[in-house]
Formats: structure tokens, sequence, C-alpha cells
């Protein structure tokens, strides 16, 4: 007569200090539907911020001395470029441009104001500029334009003039140089300064 602690391997019951076989079974592995589940969420978040940048905003760096006092070099600025596909560009805009006469391994873009809009006529004289007649008036310069007298030039429909905040001799190439820009060559506006965090403001 057998022990009655003692458990047979046929009569389905686990043997003392085993298993039945479902017990041996391998559990699903949890670790790997979780990871699963954040590889699928950084792909969607991922994929959001790539439609994002491709068309609602932007970050770019500015290069040079063309726009200050406003802006500095190395300043990275936020860019909105909704603004344009679903509106104008308008007077006084800070906009991102493709360089309509890039340097051999310069940026691509550059950042400019814009002074003026089609139909406006532009003229610079006596180191004052002229919007359709009238003198601006441009507190974000710091000195008044050295450059030769300019225009009248009358800007053409789809087009905008632009020029840099920096008034001195030589420190820009714009709209003087290079003429009109189409505004479906404007990336978007510069909304504000994003680093460094001391000079963080809205343009």
């Amino acid at each position: 007569m057998s022990n009655p602690a003692e458990i047979r391997a046929g009569d389905g019951r686990p043997a003392e200090g085993g298993r039945s076989r479902r017990d041996r079974r391998p559990k699903p592995a949890g670790w790997r539907r979780e990871l699963l589940e954040w590889i699928k969420s950084l792909a969607v978040a991922f994929i959001v911020v790539a439609l994002l940048k491709l068309f609602v905003f932007d970050l770019t760096i500015v290069h040079g001395i063309s726009m200050e006092p406003t802006l500095r070099s190395g300043e990275r600025l936020f860019v909105n470029k909704i603004v344009y596909l679903l509106g104008k560009p308008r007077r006084g805009d800070i906009a991102v441009l493709a360089d309509p006469a890039p340097a051999p391994g310069g940026s691509k873009f550059i950042v400019k104001r814009v002074i003026g809009v089609e139909g406006d006529t532009i003229e610079i004289r006596g180191g004052a500029l002229y919007v359709n007649g009238k003198r601006l008036s441009e507190p974000y310069t710091d000195v008044a334009i050295a450059s030769p007298d300019f225009g009248p030039l009358k800007v053409e429909p789809g087009r905008v003039f632009v020029m840099g905040d920096n008034r001195r001799s030589g420190a820009s190439k714009d709209s003087r140089s290079f003429g009109t820009v189409p505004v479906r060559d404007l990336l978007g506006r510069a909304e504000f300064i994003l680093w460094p965090v001391s000079r963080w403001k809205n343009l």
C-alpha cells in the first residue's frame, strides 16, 4: 500500500515539490508588451513633432550682425511657419527666408525685417527710410542708414522688400542688393528669442 503523502505522476496531481504541466508553461513576457507600447508611443510622438516642424514651427540660428541690435549672432529663434500659410506678411515682421544670393558654404536661410509689402513704394534718402512717401519710424535701429540713396522702388505683387536692422555700411545683405523677395520664399515669422535665456523675449 502506497504512502498517502506520495504523489504518483500519472494521477494528474503534482508530485511533492513539483509542478503541473500548466505551471510549467512559459508565461507571457509583460516587459515585452510594455516595451512595444513605449516604442509605439515614441513613434507617434516623433511623427507628430515632425509634422509640426514641417508645417507649424521651426527653430533657427541667427548668423552674423545684419539684424543687430535686435538680434545677435548665435541666438536661437522660434519660428512660426503656419502664419504665412494662413495669411500674408506684414510690415515690421521679422522673417526667416531662403537666401536669394547664398554664399558658398553659408547658411541657406537669412533673417530680415519686412519693410514693404506688395504695392508699397520704398525709398532711402538722406539716411532715412520712406514707405509710400512717409518717413518710417524705426525704434529697432540705433543708427541712420549709412548707404547711398535708393529708389524709389515699388514692390511687385506677391513679393516683399526686406532689410536688416543693422544700418551700418555693408552690415546687411538685403533687398537693396538682391531685390524684392517672393512671399513663397518666406519660411516663417520669428516670434521670440528662445536662447540664450538672458535674451528671452518676444519679437
